[in-house]
C-alpha cells in the first residue's frame, strides 16, 4: 500500500533542521504483513530525544530509515489473515508500539527481562522486524529500514506482533503512544530499575519526556522528596509544579543538590546522554544510594568516576533499558495508574503537530522548547 512517511537519508545534517531538512516526508510502498506481523493505522507518533540523537549522528544507525520508535494506533490487518498466530491480536485491537520487540524465548526472555531480547537488539541494530524482513520501499531507493521495529513516522506501519501492547481503545493516540517509550523508560527507570520506595529521596537529571516521566514515576511511587535537574527554567518551573524541588544544571549542581537533600539522593536517576551529566548524577548520589541512567551517550563517550567509591561507599550504578520494563506487563498497569489519576501522563506531552512539521519540531526539540511533542495522524 502507499503511505506518507519521514525518511532520514542521512545522518548530521547541520541545524536549523527547518532548512536543512534532514528528515523527507515522502510517499513510500508499505508491503503487507508476513506471518505474525501487523498492519497498523498509526494514530499517533512522539518525537524523543533517541530520534534526535540518530538524525544528529550521536546514535549511528544503518541508513536510509523510516524513523520513529514511539506510537499508538489500530490494528488494521493481520499477516496471514483474521485467525493466524498473531500473539492473540485481532482487527481493530488498538495498540502501543514498544521499540524492542520481545522473542519471548532468548535467554533474556525467559529471565523476565526482555529489554535485553537477544534477537530484538539484533534485528533493531540491522534496521528490521524481528524475522529479519523489511516492508519498506520507495522508488529509485529500494527498500528502507525500520526503526527499532517501528518506525513511528509513518501514517501506517508494519510491525511483528512482539512489538505492539494492547491497550483500551478509549484512549487518546497521542496519550497512548507515550507509554511505548517515555513513560516506559522514565516510569520504569523510577519503579522498576531504581525501585523508588516512600522513604527514598529522588533526583532526576534531565527534564525532557523521559526524565519529566521518571519524576511523575518516583512520586507515583511515594517518594518522600524528589530533586528536578534542567538547565532550561521553563521544565524546571514544570517540574515545581509538580512538587518536585528545582536545581539548575552546572558546575554548582551536585552541591546544592547535597543541601537539598541533606547529603545527596537515595536514588538518582540520568536521562540526558552525556558521561559528564552522568559523573554529576555519580556525584549526587549518597553513601549507599542507587544511581540509575537511561540516557544514551554516543559510543566513543567514557565515564570517569571515583572506582573505589563503589565499595567503600557501597554505591550501586545500574544502567536502565525500556526502564527494566515487561511491556505486556507494564503499559497495561501503568495505563491504569494513568486513568485511576495516579500518573498524569498528560503532563508530558507540550505540542502536537501535522507530520509535515517534523523538521521544525526537532529544532524546537533540541533547543529543549518542548517536552514531548505528538504527530497526529
Amino acid at each position: 500500500m502507499n503511505v506518507r512517511g519521514a525518511v532520514l537519508r542521512e545522518m548530521g545534517r547541520p541545524r536549523p533542521y527547518a532548512e536543512s531538512r534532514p528528515l523527507e516526508i515522502v510517499d513510500l510502498e508499505l508491503a503487507p504483513p508476513g506471518p505474525g506481523e501487523l498492519l497498523v493505522k498509526v494514530g499517533a507518533a512522539g518525537l524523543c530525544h533517541s530520534d534526535l540523537s540518530v538524525i544528529d549522528g550521536s546514535r549511528p544507525r544503518v541508513m536510509p530509515m523510516v524513523l520513529g520508535h514511539e506510537a499508538a494506533g489500530e490494528v488494521l490487518a493481520i499477516g496471514g489473515g483474521e485467525g493466524a498466530d498473531a500473539g492473540g491480536f485481532a482487527v481493530g485491537d488498538h495498540v502501543v508500539l514498544s521499540f524492542v520487540p520481545t522473542c519471548g524465548s532468548c535467554g533474556p526472555c525467559r529471565a523476565q527481562r526482555p529489554a535485553l531480547c537477544e534477537p530484538g537488539a539484533a534485528a533493531n541494530a540491522a534496521g528490521t522486524l524481528l524475522g529479519g524482513e523489511r516492508r519498506w520501499s520507495a522508488a529509485g531507493a529500494g527498500h528502507l529500514h525500520h526503526h527499532l521495529g517501528v518506525s513511528a513516522f509513518a501514517d501506517h506501519v508494519v510491525v511483528d506482533h512482539h512489538s505492539a501492547v494492547k491497550v483500551d481503545p478509549s484512549l487518546p493516540h497521542e496519550i497512548a503512544a507515550l507509554f511505548g517509550c517515555a513513560v516506559l523508560t522514565g516510569v520504569g527507570a523510577a519503579v522498576n530499575s531504581a525501585r523508588v520506595g516512600p522513604e527514598d529521596r529522588v533526583v532526576v537529571f534531565g527534564l525532557g519526556g523521559v526524565g519529566l516521566a521518571a519524576l511523575l514515576g518516583a512520586r507515583m511511587a511515594g517518594a518522600a522528596e524528589i530533586v528536578a535537574v534542567d538547565v532550561v527554567e521553563e521544565k524546571l518551573e514544570h517540574a515545581r509544579r509538580l512538587g518536585a524541588t528545582p536545581v539548575h544544571a552546572g558546575d554548582g549542581a551536585v552541591e546544592a543538590i547535597r543541601q537539598a537533600t541533606g547529603g545527596g539522593g537515595d536514588k538518582v536517576i540520568e536521562t540526558v546522554g552525556s558521561a559528564r551529566v552522568l559523573r554529576q548524577a555519580y556525584e549526587a548520589t549518597r553513601r549507599g544510594g542507587t544511581t540509575v541512567t537511561v540516557g544514551l551517550p554516543h559510543p566513543e563517550q567514557r565515564l570517569d568516576i571515583q572506582a573505589v567509591s563503589l565499595v567503600t561507599e557501597e554505591r550501586t550504578l545500574k544502567g536502565s533499558y525500556l526502564g527494566s520494563c515487561v511491556p505486556g506487563r507494564d503499559i497495561p498497569a501503568f495505563v491504569a495508574a494513568y486513568q485511576e489519576g495516579r500518573l498524569p501522563v498528560d503532563e508530558l506531552l507540550t505540542h502536537r503537530i501535522a507530520l509535515d512539521d517534523v523538521n521544525e519540531a526537532f529544532d524546537r526539540l533540541a533547543a529543549g522548547a518542548a517536552v514531548r511533542q505528538a504527530i497526529v495522524f
